[in-house]
C-alpha cells in the first residue's frame, strides 16, 4: 500500500481488554504473572502518578455509564497487585466526570458461570430505567461465556450491589467458534422489537462481530451472519457500534437511533497489534447488515481513535448533556516489575467527546468540558516567533501538570521535504525524522515535561510532507526516545508515535494543537481534534517543579505562535479511586 493512503441509549462498561507489556511493547492479553499479581504495594511512589486523570490509589486497573443523577465507572482492577490477576469489577461514581468517590467492586467471581474470571462488558437501560450489566465469564471449563448481572436495588443513584441471577450464562459459544475468543459484549441496541449485540471474536485470522438477538434479553439467538468482520485482523477485543449524526452535529445520539440522518461507527481492539481500528459506515438495521463506506480502509491500516498509549475505549451516551463520550485506558510504558516496585499501573485517559466530522470522513474528539474546571493559573503568549533552534520557554505555570492551547501559523510550505519511499507509515516516518532532525517546514511544537538544559524532553511537534507537486501531508507525533535518561536497555517501550492530520495546509497555513500534561501522561490533540496521540513517560530529571514547558522550531521556514494559552491544572477536589 502506498504511503498516501497508509500516512493519510445510556450504558456503562467495564474497561475492556488487559495486557502487559515488554521493551517491545505489549504481549498476549489476560497474560497472568503468577509471581507478581498478589504481590501488594508496600509502598506507593508518586514522581509519575497522574494528577487529574483517573486512577486508583495503589494496583493494577484495566467504563462509564449515566444512570439517575450519577455517572458510573466500572473498571477492571486487580486489588491484590499492580500487574493483570484477580480481577474485579471496580466501582466509583461522580456527578461531573471529574472528582470521583469510590464504592465497594461491583463484580467479582462467585458463581460457577464466571468462577474463574468476571471480564469486560457493558450494559443496557432497558425500559423502566432499569440498568443490566452484560460481561464475559469463564466457567468450569474456562470457557467464555455471556453473562448478566442486574442491581440488587435500582432504586438507589450509586447501583452500590449487584446480583447474578442463576439463569446465567445468556449466551455460550456455539460448537464451531473458539472457546477462548469470544468476549466483550457491546452494549444493545433495540430495533423493530428485538434487541442486538455483538460479541468480539475470530475464525482463524478473521476477527469476528457475533451478533446475537432478543425480544426480552433473557434469551438470545445467533444471527446466521456477523454484524461485521475483516480479514487478517485476529481477535476483535472490545467491540463498540454506535451511531454519529451527520454534517458536523456534536450532538451525540443514542445508540439505538438509526436513520438517514445518522452514520455508523464500528470500532475494535486488535489483540495482535495492541491498537484500536474503526470504521464508519451505514447500518441497515432489517438485515442487520453493516457496510464500510467506500475507499474506508477496514484494515491494520485504517482510522484510529488515538496513536499511541490507547486500548480498550468504549463510548457512552449521556442523556442529560446530549452528547456521546469517548474513554480509553492508557496502559504503562515500563515494566511488570516496575510497575509492582511503584506500586501502581494504569490510567484513563481524559473522557474525551466525539462526534461525526463535518466531511464525514473520520470521527473528531475534544476533552470533555468539564476538565477546563481544572484550570488555574493562566498564561498568554501572542504572535511569538520561532527561529530555527531556538526554543522558548513557557513560564508561569506548572509545566508538570498543564493543559496548553497553541496554534502555529506557517508562512509557506514551499520548504517542506520530500516523502522518503523507505517510510512504511507515520510511525517509521517519526523515527526517522525526530524532533532534533532539522527539516523544512518543521518540525515545531512542544517540548513537554523537559528538563531545564534538555537533557530529556517528550516533544509533540508537526512536520510538513510534500507527498507530490502541490501536495502535502501534516504529520504529528509524540516521540518517547529521550524521554528519561533511563537507559535504553531497560525494558520500557519507547514509541515514536505518529499519525497523520487530515487538514489542507497549503490552503490553512496554520494549525493547532492541544496538550494536556500530568506528570506521566502527555495526551495530544491536533488540528481541533482530528489526530489523537496519548504517551506515557517516566522522565528522571523533569519532575514535579523541575519540570519545564518549551515551544520549538527546528525547520529552515520560521513559525510563528498565533496564539497560546496554558493553564496550571488544579487536581480534583475528590478523586478517592479504586477499591474502598
Amino acid at each position: 500500500m502506498d504511503i498516501v493512503r497508509k500516512l493519510l441509549p445510556v450504558f456503562l462498561f467495564a474497561w475492556c481488554c488487559v495486557f502487559v507489556i515488554n521493551k517491545n511493547g505489549v504481549e498476549a492479553s489476560h497474560r497472568i504473572i503468577e509471581r507478581l499479581q498478589n504481590v501488594k504495594a508496600l509502598e506507593v511512589k508518586d514522581a509519575h502518578r497522574t494528577k487529574f486523570h483517573f486512577q486508583p490509589p495503589q494496583h493494577w486497573i484495566n467504563g462509564p455509564m449515566y444512570f439517575n443523577g450519577v455517572y458510573h465507572l466500572f473498571y477492571q482492577y486487580n486489588p491484590k497487585g499492580s500487574v493483570w490477576g484477580n480481577i474485579v469489577w471496580a466501582h466509583s461514581v461522580s456527578k461531573d466526570l471529574i472528582n470521583w468517590e469510590a464504592l465497594e467492586p461491583a463484580i467479582y467471581p462467585s458463581k460457577p458461570f464466571d468462577m474463574n474470571g468476571c471480564w469486560s462488558g457493558s450494559a443496557t437501560i432497558l425500559p423502566g430505567n432499569k440498568p443490566v450489566i452484560l460481561y464475559t465469564g469463564l466457567d468450569p471449563e474456562k470457557r467464555q461465556v455471556q453473562n448478566y448481572a442486574i442491581p440488587k436495588d435500582d432504586t438507589d443513584p450509586y447501583l452500590r450491589e449487584w446480583i447474578k441471577p442463576d439463569n446465567n450464562p445468556l449466551v455460550v459459544p456455539s460448537p464451531e467458534m473458539n472457546v477462548s475468543q469470544f468476549r466483550d459484549p457491546t452494549t444493545a441496541w433495540w430495533y423493530n422489537g428485538h434487541w442486538r449485540m455483538a460479541v468480539g471474536g475470530k475464525r482463524g485470522q478473521r476477527g469476528m462481530a457475533y451478533l446475537y438477538r432478543s425480544m426480552d434479553f433473557k434469551f438470545w439467538v445467533k444471527s446466521k451472519h456477523p454484524l461485521h468482520s475483516a480479514e487478517n485482523t485476529g481477535m476483535w477485543e472490545c467491540p463498540d457500534f454506535f451511531p454519529l449524526y451527520k454534517n458536523g452535529n456534536k450532538q451525540g445520539a443514542d445508540t439505538s437511533r438509526v436513520g438517514p440522518d445518522v452514520k455508523h461507527a464500528f470500532k475494535v481492539s486488535l489483540d495482535e497489534t495492541r491498537y484500536e481500528y474503526y470504521t464508519l459506515g451505514m447500518y441497515k438495521p432489517e438485515d442487520d447488515s453493516y457496510k464500510v463506506d467506500p475507499r474506508m480502509l477496514d484494515s491494520r491500516d485504517g482510522l484510529r481513535y488515538d496513536y499511541g498509549n490507547f486500548y480498550a475505549s468504549k463510548t457512552f451516551f449521556d442523556p442529560v448533556k446530549g452528547r456521546r463520550i469517548l474513554w480509553g485506558w492508557a496502559n504503562e510504558s515500563d515494566s511488570a516489575d516496575e510497575d509492582t516496585e511503584k506500586g501502581w499501573a494504569g490510567i484513563q485517559a481524559i473522557p474525551r467527546q466525539i462526534w461525526l466530522s463535518p466531511d464525514g470522513k473520520q470521527v473528531l474528539q475534544w476533552p470533555i468540558q468539564e476538565v477546563e474546571t481544572l484550570r488555574g493559573q493562566k498564561i498568554d503568549i501572542t504572535n511569538q516567533l520561532l527561529e530555527k533552534g531556538k526554543p522558548f520557554e513557557v513560564r508561569s505555570i506548572t509545566a508538570a501538570q498543564a493543559d496548553v492551547e497553541v496554534t502555529f501559523t506557517i508562512p509557506s510550505v514551499d520548504k517542506a521535504e520530500e516523502y522518503d519511499p523507505t517510510w512504511r507509515d507515520a510511525e517509521t516516518a517519526c523515527a526517522a525524522k525526530r524532533s532534533n532532525v532539522p527539516g523544512g517546514v518543521g518540525p515545531f511544537g512542544l517540548l513537554t515535561l523537559a528538563s531545564q538544559n534538555l537533557e530529556e524532553f517528550t516533544p509533540v511537534f508537526f512536520r510538513i510532507i510534500k507527498i507530490k507537486e502541490q501536495k502535502y501531508k501534516v504529520l504529528m507525533c509524540s516521540d518517547a526516545k529521550f524521554s528519561t535518561l533511563k537507559p535504553f536497555d531497560e525494558k520500557q517501550y519507547r514509541p515514536s508515535f505518529a499519525g497523520l492530520v487530515d487538514v489542507d495546509i497549503a490552503a490553512d497555513k496554520k494549525i493547532s494543537l492541544r496538550t494536556l500534561i500530568d506528570h506521566s501522561a502527555v495526551e495530544s490533540f491536533g488540528a481541533g481534534g482530528r489526530t489523537c496521540i496519548l504517551s506515557r513517560v517516566y522522565p528522571t530529571l523533569a519532575v514535579n517543579d523541575a519540570a519545564h514547558l518549551f515551544l520549538f522550531n527546528n525547520g529552515t521556514e520560521p513559525i510563528t505562535v498565533q496564539t497560546l494559552t496554558a493553564w496550571s491544572m488544579n487536581a480534583p477536589k475528590a478523586m478517592n479511586q479504586g477499591e474502598k
